[in-house]
Parts: structure tokens; C-alpha cells; sequence
């Protein structure tokens, strides 16, 4: 059972992150953009694209504890690994705050900024990777 849960994990992980690596590549777009019609198309993208993230967020989130939990797994790494997973959330909650200014018209940032803030998701995953592969610690 434990090897089913650890690739049922493994794949929503990917897919979460998927998102994440998306949705502010949407921002940028939406930092460039003036045209009101371009505007709607890519609120509505990146809304649908969050509300799909957050859905594929919860399972990968659950079958993290159940795998903590259920099989004892221990070690340094682990409490560096999971204070990373506590950035992707807040990296997570971060983009529907984002959205949220969008929407409202209240963007401030350029879409430089949104270039840089799109690599975050990037180093947190190659951590985390390698914590969980290289157990370093």
C-alpha cells in the first residue's frame, strides 16, 4: 500500500506544481497586458487554472501526511522538507492573493517582478527533491 500512496503523492505533487508554474506566467501576460477583452481571457484562465491547482493541492497535501503518519517516516531532512512545503503553500495562497489584486484592478507590480516571483516554485521543488532523494541530513 505504501508504494501506491507514495506514486498517488508523487503525481499530484507534479500536477500541483504544474500549476504553479503556469499561473504566474499568466501574471506576466497580465502585467503586459492593456486590451480589456485580452484582460477578461486571462483573469478567466488564471481563475480556473487556481481554483484546479488548489483542488490538485489537497490530495498531494493529504497523502503527504498519510505517508508522514501512517509510515513513521523520519528524519532531519523531513523537518527541512516540510517547512519548504510550508513556503509552497504560502507560495499557493500568495498566487490567489495576486489574482484577487488583478481582478480588482490593483496590480503594482511589473511584469519583470512576476518573472522573478515565476522561479520561486522552480528552487522549492528542486529543494525538496533533493531532500527527499539525497536525505542530507
Amino acid at each position: 500500500m505504501y508504494l501506491w500512496i507514495k506514486a498517488l503523492h508523487i503525481v499530484f505533487i507534479a500536477s500541483w506544481f504544474a500549476g504553479l508554474f503556469y499561473l504566474p506566467r499568466i501574471y506576466v501576460n497580465l502585467a503586459q497586458e492593456s486590451n480589456p477583452a485580452v484582460i477578461e481571457r486571462l483573469l478567466g484562465m488564471a481563475r480556473r487554472l487556481l481554483r484546479f491547482t488548489t483542488i490538485l493541492a489537497v490530495p498531494a497535501l493529504l497523502l503527504g501526511i498519510w505517508l508522514w503518519l501512517g509510515y513513521g517516516i523520519r528524519g532531519g531532512w523531513l523537518h527541512a522538507k516540510l517547512a519548504l512545503v510550508i513556503l509552497v503553500i504560502g507560495y499557493h495562497h500568495a498566487c490567489g492573493s495576486l489574482l484577487k489584486k488583478f481582478e480588482a484592478g490593483q496590480n503594482k507590480r511589473s511584469h519583470k517582478w512576476f518573472r522573478y516571483f515565476n522561479e520561486v516554485p522552480v528552487l522549492l521543488l528542486l529543494a525538496i527533491v533533493i531532500l527527499v532523494v539525497v536525505k542530507p541530513f
